[in-house]
């Protein structure tokens, strides 16, 4: 994973989370910081159960039942913290508060996930979107394909079926 820096932001993704919930009158609960902290005490990709077996792994006896986590993933993304994406089999989560718009590339054989962040890709980005005159707020590009390790041991493993 590379490291594409942050974006400026006026407050903490716990903050930004609190008012969301307070917006819909919902509690901050003490399961819901725990998930929280979890999720950004590090930039990781993630799926829900990732999250669940690293909160079952706590030393400090504090649980969250499956449940919670699943709920809270949900409202973490309608908060706008967190981006969910379809990979493969499996839905991932990644930071979107605080962090640079970027793409990603996706290798289907070891499921390596990379992220970019490409100018040329933005311009053509924008100009597209004047075309049509069509005001952009994100966008999300995943290139699947292979990696290079990937590629590597493919050229290799036939280099040995020719022997």
């Amino acid at each position: 994973m590379s490291d594409l820096g942050t974006v400026d932001v006026s407050l903490t993704a716990d903050e930004k989370f609190g008012e969301f919930l307070e917006s819909r009158q919902m509690k901050y609960t003490t399961e819901r910081r725990i998930i929280v902290d979890e999720v950004f005490s590090s930039h990781d990709h993630f799926d829900a159960e990732d999250l669940v077996a690293k909160l079952h792994r706590r030393r400090d006896g504090r649980r969250v039942s499956r449940s919670t986590v699943y709920r809270t993933l949900g409202y973490l993304v309608d908060a706008g913290l967190l981006r969910k994406m379809a990979l493969g089999n499996r839905e991932v989560y990644e930071h979107d508060y605080g962090y640079p718009q970027h793409d990603h590339l996706y290798c289907q054989q070891c499921s390596t996930l990379i992220e970019f962040k490409n100018d040329s890709l933005r311009s053509l980005r924008d100009e597209v979107c004047r075309e049509h005159g069509f005001r952009p707020v994100s966008h999300r590009l995943v290139i699947y394909g292979t990696c290079a390790n990937c590629n590597r041991s493919r050229v290799s493993k036939r280099r040995l079926d020719m022997v």
